[in-house]
């Protein structure tokens, strides 16, 4: 510190939009309630304000350990309010100087429009006497600043690169002018009047620099031939971002903005946020709270206030219509000693990473391959974007949000690499598709012979398909029961498609019963027999012959068959998705004896426990039933292929499809493909020839067993469940309460009367609060969960993930080649993970 003297400042902000100006009304109503509430009703609270109060800083500590104060008002006028009556406004601005003075501030900063109505300072400074300043010179600081990071970012040189400046000669966009002249930028100059004040622009500029400009009063010039735009009105919506060329980078500057909004609906255009600086880690605003402070993202024109109370300089800084380049650099100099960086840069006030600047670097570059370490970090980046972009940017954002994001190039048995380098123990294995392991040796090497003899593949209906003959037979061999045909399809949905209209076909009619929290796919069929409303619900009315009953509950079965008309009856031994949950013991045999006793057809869903999950063939022969139907899919082929199969009794088939005028009534055009029956056929054989049931069922059952071990140290693990390599971790982290003993917390220490103020709310209000508070404390657990995922992956090289229907239970998946030594690895890490998060336990 310089001295023992604290600064402080004030600023006068004002909304930039008609949603801004509500959120001051909001900030002016509550601030009185709660005064009010505090030292009761008097007259003088309710009276007209020139300025309403928004934050008061308290000590803000600076990263080279100088201090200043400040406090932030706003004037509750928009930009458009303000310029219809400049004079009565530039009047208020002056009371308002007065008053922050009279508070204590020594400096004040105006913001935006508060600037321009006093002739950018120099009247509001003239008639106060209070020194003022804008803020323009770190705004274009920036500003500056986020042009050429964008270009480094996309590997664009600024000498080959001409820069539209929408707003000139305005004090921003001046200096912004002559500081990218400076880095060699070519200028496309866009400004108001005719041949004369383009002359005069000119003017502004040194000379060696207007060799290399161009002026125009058109904005539409620009459009075709400029990929960098920089806007500094302080007119607002001025660029069409639907006519901007792509790979068109625009940093806007102005307030309000210059760019008009629009969907954000183009993803090869990007709009930075232009002139913000965001606070590092080193400096502190007040009595922070759990860290929460307003640090990023924050308007340069209040960042030079602050700045400047850090260095104690109460000066007039930034005012008048030009700006000095050397008071810029020196602004921007004294920010970073402080600890305010132009990065991260925003685009509409979202974060913006280098996945942002992937997406528009193909605009700039001919592609080419990328190669060596640094070419994996960009090709990463760039698959991540461009998954974003086409596939799902939800899913990439949930991804990002939860560390989690990787590009796999290499996998074998239960490992993957990424294209970072960087090896991972796969116990997801595709959600029960990789039972033989990433890449067998045996699967490919079948795979390849295949495509070397050149064998054909789609044959169906006009010829008989080898493979797939093949495939069909042994898979009927191998099936519990007598399971004499098979319907070959693509995914385990079609697969239960296939099902229940096999189903439907012999008892026309019939209903179909299922298991409440049960899952058997997403195509409409399928999830008509999928027991979660969050599934369902946005694709009702479904198939309206459908029931469903709890899992695990034979009495409930019995009731629904004896209400008669119930056709098929479709369970899964184990709830996969639901969690890994079990029905007592017996229950699938009494279900078995239930179905025969009604003629009701009853299929069993094996896509996740069949071929060897659970330590047998068929998790249904632990209790040696046999299924009417069973349906196979994920782990068929080794992962290799896409293929799933729906193996029936015979006399059923031919009940529903044994005429010449019902054979064809359910097909597929790439179920049955050769290839995907080749790679099934080899994964078979890997799976009977390494004995993979049964070293599920030892390496799974140790697994088990010392995974309850450690979790019996920690009360946030409710149950360690599973059969074989088929094993769940179930968390209650129960965060009940929280939400409301936070606000009583903190609402008995604030001033006025919180409590009274929630129960003057409409009842519609308070149960809207406490809905939604009761699903942040469920989210919260399962962000604990998602925690224990994402530090198994990024500190321990393990893959995990949570089952689709209960976001608490992280399942155990693995491949079942997995050795006791990986197992153990996986044990080891898992209790690292839960004693770095057991700091509060129950």
């Amino acid at each position: 510190m310089k001295d023992t003297q604290i600064m402080k400042f004030g600023f006068i902000a004002h909304p930039t939009s008609g949603a801004l100006k509500r959120h001051v009304k909001m900030l002016d109503l509550l601030e009185r309630n709660i005064r009010e509430q505090d030292r009761g009703y008097s007259r003088d609270l309710w009276q007209w304000r020139n300025l309403v109060p928004c934050a008061d800083f308290g000590r803000i500590v600076g990263a080279s350990g100088d201090v200043c104060e400040g406090i932030v008002h706003y004037m509750p006028l928009t930009a458009d309010e303000m310029l219809s009556q400049p004079r009565a406004i530039a009047a208020r601005v002056i009371d308002g100087v007065h008053s922050l003075q009279k508070q204590g501030a020594q400096l004040v900063g105006l913001g935006g429009f508060t600037a321009i109505v006093g002739n950018r300072g120099l009247v509001t400074l003239e008639r106060t006497g209070v020194p003022v300043t804008t803020g323009n010179s770190l705004t274009a600081y920036a500003a500056w600043r986020n042009v050429l990071e964008a270009m480094e970012r996309l590997e664009v040189d600024p000498v080959e690169t001409e820069v539209a400046i929408i707003g000139y000669p305005g004090s921003i966009a001046l200096v912004i002018a002559r500081l990218l002249g400076r880095a060699g930028c070519r200028l496309c100059l866009v400004h108001r009047g005719g041949a004369e004040r383009a002359r005069q622009g000119l003017e502004y500029l040194e000379e060696g620099l207007r060799e290399r400009v161009r002026m125009t009063q058109d904005l539409e010039e620009c459009y075709s031939s400029v990929r960098f735009f920089v806007a500094a009105s302080s007119s607002g919506g001025l660029i069409d971002p639907y006519r901007l060329a792509p790979g068109s980078v625009v940093v806007d500057a102005a307030l309000p903005r210059d760019v008009m909004h629009y969907h954000q609906d183009r993803d090869d255009i990007l709009i930075i946020d232009g002139g913000l600086v965001s606070a590092s880690a080193d400096i502190r605003f007040g009595d922070e709270n759990m860290g929460l402070a307003p640090k990023k993202f924050i308007n340069g024109c209040l960042a030079e206030t602050l700045v400047l109370s850090l260095e104690g300089r109460a000066e007039a800084f930034s005012i008048g219509r030009e700006l000095a380049e050397e008071h810029v650099l020196e602004i921007g100099g004294l920010a970073e000693r402080q600890g305010f960086l132009t990065t991260p840069m925003a685009s509409w006030g979202k974060r913006l990473d280098d996945r942002a600047f992937e997406a528009l670097r193909r605009y700039h570059h001919e592609f080419h391959q990328l190669r060596g370490e640094q070419g994996g970090t960009l090709l990463r980046n760039q698959v991540l974007n461009q998954f974003a972009a086409h596939i799902n940017p939800i899913l990439h954002e949930f991804y990002a949000f939860n560390s989690i994001e990787r590009v796999f190039q290499h996998g074998r048995g239960c490992w993957l690499t990424d294209l970072d380098g960087s090896r991972y123990l796969d116990f997801v294995a595709g959600y029960g598709c990789l039972n033989t392991g990433h890449n067998h040796p045996a699967v490919n090497t079948a795979l390849q012979r295949y495509l070397k003899d050149e064998c054909p593949t789609f044959v169906q209906y006009v010829s008989v398909p080898l493979q797939a003959s093949l495939l069909a037979q042994r898979l009927t061999e191998i099936a519990p029961g007598r399971l004499g045909r098979v319907f070959f399809s693509n995914s385990g949905t079609e697969a239960v498609e296939a099902a229940l209209k096999l189903a439907m076909a012999c008892r026309p009619g019939c209903r179909v019963v299922y298991c409440e929290n049960g899952y058997h796919g997403k195509t409409l069929g399928a999830l008509s027999v999928t027991g979660r409303d969050k599934h369902r619900q946005p694709f009702e009315p479904l198939l309206s012959r459908c029931s469903a009953i709890p899992f695990g509950d034979v009495q409930a079965l019995e009731r629904a068959l004896q209400e008669g008309n119930v056709g098929a009856f479709i369970v899964e031994p184990i709830q996969g998705e639901g969690g890994v949950l079990f029905p007592p013991a017996g229950y699938l045999r009494q279900v078995r004896e239930l179905c025969s006793a009604h003629d009701c057809v009853l299929i069993i869903d094996e896509i996740q426990t069949g071929l060897g999950r659970t330590g047998k063939l068929f998790a249904c022969e632990w209790e040696e039933v046999e299924p009417d139907i069973l349906v196979l899919a994920k782990s068929l082929s080794g992962g290799a292929v896409p293929i799933a199969a729906t193996l029936a009794r015979v006399d059923l088939w031919d009940r529903a499809y044994g005429s010449i005028g019902t054979f064809a009534l359910h097909t597929s055009t790439f179920g049955g493909g050769n290839l995907a029956a080749a790679s099934a056929l080899a994964t078979l054989d890997v799976i009977q020839a390494e004995h993979l049931p049964d070293n599920a069922a030892r390496v799974g059952t140790r697994l088990q067993s010392a995974l309850s071990e450690v979790a019996a140290e920690y009360p946030f693990i409710r149950e360690v469940r599973g059969q074989g390599l088929m094993i769940a971790i179930e968390f209650h982290n129960s965060f009940v309460g929280s939400v409301e003993a936070c606000v009583r917390e903190f609402a008995g220490r604030l001033p006025g009367n919180m409590a009274a103020t929630y129960r003057m709310m409409s009842d519609r209000a308070r149960q809207l609060i406490q809905e939604a508070s009761l699903e942040l404390e469920k989210s919260l657990e399962e962000m604990f969960v998602m925690r224990c995922v994402t530090k198994l992956s990024r500190e321990h090289g393990i893959l995990t993930f949570v089952t689709a229907n209960n976001n608490r239970v992280l399942r155990i998946q693995p491949p079942l080649v997995l050795s006791d030594l990986e197992a153990q690895r996986f044990v080891d890490a898992f209790a690292e993970v839960c004693r770095d998060m057991s700091t509060v336990i129950e």
